[in-house]
């Protein structure tokens, strides 16, 4: 159960940092949109460094997804972390929601695909982004040929990367706990929260098929 517990406080920080930036900070420039990435990334890079000893520090359906598949952890385990994953997102969304509400600011946070020019457009950003998210995970944590203890910062870096490429087409998911929670309570999200609930899935799953490839495993 602690390792649960650490899947759902982990990603209770990710959503209210990384989401929290976006809200206050805002995305409208590229300044804003360097502070988003950092502060999504930064996010990683500190649960990493945190809870990283007893869960791995998924904070990531997607990730989850990508370990299991590559045998690296059992079902029934990463059925406990995306209980814990979507439990500790809605709760940081809520928390979100309380900050926004005491400033008298607008709720945000939500993925949208109208930027990326629609539900197809959207699912391929969304998908080819978590493709290389989740092969750096897989690659920088393998046993062997992995980064060992920098493979936490070298995560945390590339989800910066990744949002400075993607934060103005959907806003950024690659991580479906992170996408449910704020579209929870924004206005309008949750038609589309779907495609951000699908499309990092499939780019985890062709992730983890191709560093098996990679690595020669059957």
């Amino acid at each position: 159960m602690k390792k649960y517990l650490a899947e759902l406080v982990g990603t209770m920080v990710l959503v209210l940092m990384g989401c929290g930036t976006a809200v206050f900070v805002g995305c409208g420039d590229p300044a804003g949109v360097a502070a988003t990435a950092l502060a999504f990334g930064l996010s990683v890079v500190a649960m990493a460094y945190t809870i990283g000893g007893i869960s791995g520090c998924h904070i990531n359906p997607a990730i989850t997804l990508g370990v299991a598949l590559s045998g690296r952890m059992s079902w029934k385990d990463a059925v406990g972390y995306w209980v814990g994953q979507f439990i500790g997102g809605i709760i940081g969304a809520a928390i979100l929601l309380a900050f926004c509400k005491v400033a008298g600011v607008e709720m945000g946070g939500a993925n949208g695909v109208a930027n990326a020019g629609g539900v197809g457009g959207a699912f391929l950003v969304e998908a080819v982004a978590t493709f290389v998210f989740v092969l750096v995970v897989l690659g920088t944590t393998d046993a062997k040929k992995g980064a060992g203890a920098f493979a936490g910062l070298a995560i945390g870096l590339t989800l910066v990367l990744v949002h400075l490429v993607c934060i103005n087409l959907t806003g950024t998911s690659v991580n479906p706990a992170r996408s449910l929670g704020p579209a929870l309570f924004v206005d309008g999200a949750m038609p589309d929260v779907w495609v951000f609930l699908t499309a990092p899935l499939v780019g985890a799953a062709v992730a983890a098929l191709v560093w098996k490839c990679l690595v020669g495993k059957k």
